[in-house]
C-alpha cells in the first residue's frame, strides 16, 4: 500500500520483485490517492473471489498471513448480522475490523500483517502479529508512505543506509525492529497497530499486545503438563486447515517431533514430513529423524545436503533477505522449503520450543552463571585476565565475558552480543534504550533470558529466517510453538518445570513420552547448522579475503579494522574459530555488492 505517485503499471513492477511471496494472484488497485497491491500463496478458499485487495464497504484490506481460529471470529460475527461471500479468513478480518475497530486484534489467533484502508475516516490502519511472525516494512517520511512484507519493492532510492542499523548488525548479526538498513525506513514491532492520519499526515503507533509480568501458576507438575499438552494438540489442530497439500518438517529435536506426532495422530492420512541430511555426520541428525518418522508412520521424504549445495544458496541468501541477515542456517533452510515445495504448500515447523521451554545453550550458561555470581566482581574480574582460555581451549574473549560481567542482568545483556569479538569500537550500546522491558518482567535471571530471547532473537532472527527461505519457494510456515497462549502459559511454569539440573524442555520431552519413547529422543542433538567455520578457511577464503579488504573495511562504521583483521588471521591459522564475526562482514560485503550501495 503507498501514497507515492506511482502508476497502477509501476506497483505492480514493484511487487514483482517478490512474487515468490505469492504466485497464484498479482493484483494492483488504485483507491481514491492509494494503490494497494496484493500477492496470494492461495491456502484458503482457492476461488478467485478471495483474491485480495479485498473490499467491503469502503475499507479495502490487503493482508498477509493467516487467521487461525477465523472460524471462531466468523461465528460471532454471524450472530451480529455479517453475512459472508467467501471462505477465506480475510473477509473475516475486514468485517471484523469493520464491527470492532481494534478491537479485532485481541480477538485474532494467527501470523499476520495488514492494511486497511477506511475511505470513510480517511484512515490507513495497520497491524502486526503479536511475536512477529510475518514481516511488516514500511517507508515513512513528510506524510508519504509505503507499505509493504519486504523490503526489496519498498521505496529506498532515496534512503541513506543506516551507520547504526549497520553497527547493530555487527553486534548481533541480524536489525531488530523498529531498524532497518535505511533510514525513514522501519519495521512495524510485533503486537503493534499503526493509524495513519491521511488527513493530517500524521501516524500513531501503539502495542496492542505485549509479555506481562510473569505470574506463576498453581498448577502442578502434572496438571501443567495436561494443560500444556491440550494447548499444543490445539495450536497443531488450527494450523492444519487448509485447501492444499500440508506437511511438517522433521528434524532430530524434540519440537518438531511432537508437531508431527501431534499432526499424524490428527490426520486422517498420513501426513508428509521432510528432512535434510548431510554428508558431515557431525551436523547430521537424519538417522533420528527417520526414526521418528517410521514411529509415528509418515511419509518420509529425505534429501541429502552437499557442501556444495549450500554453498550455491549463499547468493540466492543475499537477494532474498533484502538486507544483512548473518544466520548461516538460512542457508539449509531455503534447501528445505526449495525441495518440500515440490510435495506441499504448507508445513508445521517446530520453532518457538526453544525460546519458551529453555532449549537453548545460553539459558544453561545463565544457570552457570549464578552459581559463580557470588564471587566478588574485582576478583572474578582478577582471573578474567589469566589465560585460563588455554587450558579449555577456548577462544580468549569466551571465558573473558562469563567471568567479567558485573551481575546476571549484565551476563544476559552481553550474551546476545558479541560486541567484544567483533572489533566493534568500545562504549557503543543499544540494548538498553530499545529493548529494557525484559529487566522489570521476572525476578528470574533465566526467564528475563528467555524474555529477551523472545524480544530480540526470536522476531529478528528466526522468523526472519524462516519467512524468508519459506517464501522464497512459495512455501507457508506454520509453528505450532509460536501460538500467542503457549508462549503466555509457558512464562507462568517455574523454570524446573522447563530447565530442571541442566535437562532443558523437561514438560516437553515428557509429553513426547506419549508418541516416542524417550530412549529415541534423546539421542545426541545436533542441531540445524552448517560447518562455517571450516568453509571460510577452505572454500570460502579465496572469496572471503578478495571482499573483506581494506578498502571495504574502512567503509564499516564504528569497527576496530586493526583488531579484526587480527581475528581475521588467528581464524584462518585454526587457532581460534571467529565464523560468525567473519561471516557477518562477508554478508555485509556481499549485500553492498547485490544493492550496489556504498556504506559511506
Amino acid at each position: 500500500m503507498t501514497n507515492l505517485p506511482y502508476e497502477t503499471t509501476e506497483v505492480e513492477k514493484k511487487i514483482e520483485k517478490i512474487r515468490f511471496r505469492g504466485p497464484d494472484n498479482l493484483s494492483v488497485k488504485k483507491i481514491g490517492d492509494l494503490l494497494l497491491g496484493h500477492l496470494r500463496l492461495a491456502i484458503l478458499d482457492l476461488d478467485s473471489r478471495s483474491n485480495q485487495p479485498y473490499s467491503y464497504k469502503g475499507y479495502h484490506i490487503s493482508f498477509n498471513g493467516e487467521i487461525y481460529n477465523f472460524g471462531e471470529v466468523k461465528y460471532e460475527l454471524e450472530n451480529l448480522g455479517y453475512t459472508f461471500d467467501t471462505e477465506s479468513d480475510t473477509e473475516v478480518l475486514v468485517k471484523g475490523y469493520a464491527q470492532w475497530g481494534k478491537g479485532v486484534l485481541l480477538r485474532l489467533n494467527g501470523m499476520f500483517a495488514f492494511a486497511i484502508y477506511d475511505e470513510l475516516k480517511q484512515e490507513v490502519f495497520c497491524a502486526r502479529d503479536r511475536l512477529g511472525v510475518k514481516p511488516f516494512y514500511y517507508f515513512w517520511k513528510d506524510g508519504k508512505f509505503e507499505i509493504c512484507s519486504q523490503l526489496k519493492p519498498i521505496h529506498t532510492q532515496t534512503c541513506k543506509v543506516s551507520s547504526e542499523a549497520i553497527s547493530i548488525y555487527l553486534d548481533c548479526g541480524y536489525i531488530p525492529s523498529p531498524f532497518t538498513i535505511y533510514e525513514d525506513v522501519y519495521k512495524l514491532q510485533p503486537g503493534s497497530y499503526m493509524l495513519i492520519d491521511l488527513n493530517k499526515k500524521e501516524k500513531y503507533i501503539e502495542r496492542y499486545w505485549d509479555l506481562q509480568e510473569v505470574k506463576q501458576t498453581s498448577l502442578s507438575y502434572s496438571e501443567a503438563k495436561e494443560k500444556l499438552h491440550q494447548l499444543l494438540i490445539d495450536a497443531v489442530k488450527i494450523r492444519m486447515q487448509s485447501d492444499v497439500p500440508l506437511g511438517t518438517f522433521l528434524s532430530g529435536g524434540i519440537d518438531s517431533a511432537l508437531v508431527s506426532a501431534i499432526a499424524s495422530k490428527l490426520s486422517k492420512q498420513k501426513i508428509n514430513t521432510f528432512t535434510i541430511s548431510f554428508d558431515d555426520p557431525k551436523y547430521d541428525e537424519s538417522k533420528v529423524a527417520k526414526q521418528y518418522s517410521q514411529i509415528i508412520e509418515s511419509n518420509h521424504i529425505e534429501t541429502l545436503c552437499k557442501a556444495s549445495d549450500v554453498l550455491e544458496r549463499i547468493q540466492d541468501m543475499i537477494k532474498v533477505y533484502d538486507e544483512p541477515f548473518a544466520d548461516s542456517s538460512a542457508l539449509p533452510s531455503l534447501l528445505l522449503n526449495k525441495v518440500t515445495k515440490e510435495k506441499v504448500t504448507v508445513a508445521l515447523s517446530g520453532d518457538g520450543g526453544d525460546e519458551s521451554f529453555l532449549g537453548y545453550l545460553h539459558f544453561k550458561n545463565t544457570q552457570k552463571f549464578k552459581k559463580i555470581s557470588w564471587i566478588p566482581f574485582f576478583v572474578r574480574k582478577a582471573i578474567s585476565r589469566l589465560p585460563i582460555y588455554k587450558l579449555i581451549k577456548s577462544r580468549p574473549e569466551t571465558i573473558k565475558g562469563f567471568l567479567s560481567c558485573k551481575d546476571e542482568e549484565d551476563f544476559i545483556k552481553k550474551w546476545f552480543l558479541t560486541n567484544d569479538s567483533q572489533c566493534l569500537k568500545p562504549d557503543y550500546s543499544w540494548i538498553d534504550t530499545y529493548y529494557p522491558q525484559f529487566k522489570r518482567l521476572s525476578s528470574d535471571s533465566i526467564q528475563k533470558a528467555a524474555d529477551l530471547n523472545i524480544k530480540l532473537w526470536l522476531e529478528n532472527d528466526s522468523n526472519v529466517k524462516v519467512d524468508r527461505a519459506s517464501m522464497a519457494s512459495s512455501v507457508e510456515i506454520r509453528s505450532p510453538f509460536l501460538d500467542y497462549r503457549i508462549v503466555e502459559f509457558a512464562r507462568t511454569l517455574p523454570i524446573e518445570f522447563r530447565l530442571d539440573k541442566g535437562l532443558s524442555k523437561k514438560i516437553i520431552r515428557d509429553i513426547l513420552k506419549e508418541y516416542i519413547p524417550e530412549k529415541v529422543f534423546t539421542q545426541p542433538k545436533k542441531g540445524f547448522a552448517v560447518p562455517m567455520g571450516s568453509w571460510l578457511r577452505n572454500e570460502l577464503k579465496q572469496d572471503v579475503l578478495s571482499k573483506l579488504n581494506d578498502e571495504f573495511l574502512k567503509t564499516i562504521p564504528n569497527l576496530d579494522i586493526p583488531k579484526f583483521k587480527k581475528k581475521l588471521q588467528q581464524h584462518m591459522d585454526g587457532k581460534y574459530d571467529y565464523s560468525f564475526n567473519i561471516w557477518k562482514l562477508f554478508v555485509l560485503a556481499l549485500w553492498t555488492d547485490e544493492y550496489q550501495i556504498k556504506l559511506r
